[in-house]
């Protein structure tokens, strides 16, 4: 009867210490704290190391004894695939990588679905703080993330959580802007098109009470900034249609466009509160022969490439500027216990889909 050959045991911290003949943290400081040994002793080290097939110390275990786990949670509630589909979300989440490079952090990519109320991924994620990127006041997640004793950055919304950092935009800004653009060109009949108000499924007229209980505060303060614009050119606010879809996708803006323009044949302005339902807009308003902007003129908010290459009219906001700020905010904290905010500006970027008026509706403005 052969005997089965002797299967060689996994070299361990404490084996390769013994084969050196140094102690334990020496090897560690191989790996951990290189400026603690000579560079002919770490070599030494590792060459040893790779011949007896040590493959380093146990980062689970090194995050343990350390408490650090070298790594930022970004909470998102919505599918994985949103942070790579959305333009806006994944322009800000190159950001955030970006500034998670700088300071050798990794990134955990969190996602939630909507209505999913388990929150335990949340409590047993393994990093040092949280990223809580654009979710709806009370959410569920948000409430975990904030039960744990870790830093914390708001990005976009919710607002005023007290004792945690936010950054955000202008968007209220951005939008009154975009209001005293298209009523300085003569737009008095117009018609709006926004993103989701809330987790509960709408898709329809969002009237004024609904407007008013949005849990989303980024669509509550850009409906806010047109609300404002319009009024200084007397357009009364309870007039103007406000069409909501729950999902956010070029399909969803054109269905929007075709629901509002089938029922005010008279709108002579449509204003997105996103770029990509302001695609959609266009591509309905292509296939219908709409005269874009000699009959209707489109506008969106976000600035994303392909928007811009479009030449659509709209709000820009520094989408990587604001991922690398979230994450610079948590990095850097310190020991700083004050919260901050940061907002950062928005910009109108006129473009060719955005004109006056037809010339009959130039004379009911009064231009």
């Amino acid at each position: 009867m052969t005997r089965s050959p002797r299967v060689r045991r996994p070299a361990t911290l404490a084996s390769l210490a013994a084969e050196l003949g140094v102690s334990r943290t020496t090897v560690s400081n191989a790996y951990n704290r290189p400026d603690q040994l000579s560079v002919q002793l770490r070599t030494r080290v590792l060459e040893t190391a790779r011949r007896l097939g040590y493959p380093g110390p146990d980062p689970v275990a090194r995050s343990l004894r350390t408490r650090q786990a070298r790594a930022v949670g970004l909470l998102l509630t919505e599918e994985l695939s949103f942070a790579f589909r959305d333009p806006a979300a994944l322009g800000f989440l190159e950001g955030l990588a970006s500034a998670c490079e700088d300071a050798g952090q990794g990134l955990l990519l969190m996602p939630a679905s909507r209505g999913d109320t388990d929150v335990s991924a949340v409590h047993q994620a393994s990093v040092d703080g949280f990223v809580v990127y654009s979710v709806p006041e009370r959410d569920p997640h948000l409430m975990a993330v904030l039960e744990r004793p870790l830093p914390t950055v708001v990005a976009d919304q919710p607002m005023d959580v007290e004792g945690v950092d936010r950054v955000g935009v202008d968007d209220r800004g951005g939008m009154l802007a975009m209001a005293r653009h298209l009523a300085d060109l003569g737009h008095r009949r117009i018609g709006v098109i926004c993103m989701r108000l809330s987790n509960t499924r709408s898709d329809g007229y969002a009237d004024l009470a609904r407007q008013r209980r949005a849990t989303f505060p980024v669509q509550r303060e850009r409906l806010r900034g047109l609300r404002e614009g319009f009024a200084e050119a007397g357009v009364d606010w309870g007039e103007v249609p406000v069409v909501e879809r729950f999902e956010h996708s070029r399909e969803a803006g054109a269905s929007a466009a075709a629901e509002l323009m089938d029922a005010h044949l008279g709108i002579t302005a449509l204003v997105c509160t996103s770029d990509v339902l302001a695609l959609g807009a266009l591509r309905l308003a292509e296939e219908r022969n709409w005269g874009v902007p000699e009959s209707l003129s489109v506008t969106g908010f976000d600035g994303v490439p392909e928007a811009i290459r479009a030449g659509l009219t709209t709000i820009r906001q520094p989408v990587k500027e604001k991922g690398r700020m979230a994450g610079q905010l948590l990095l850097n904290r310190g020991d700083r216990t004050d919260p901050r905010s940061v907002i950062l500006p928005t910009e109108l970027i006129p473009g060719a889909t955005s004109g006056p008026p037809p010339a009959a509706d130039r004379w009911f403005s009064g231009l």
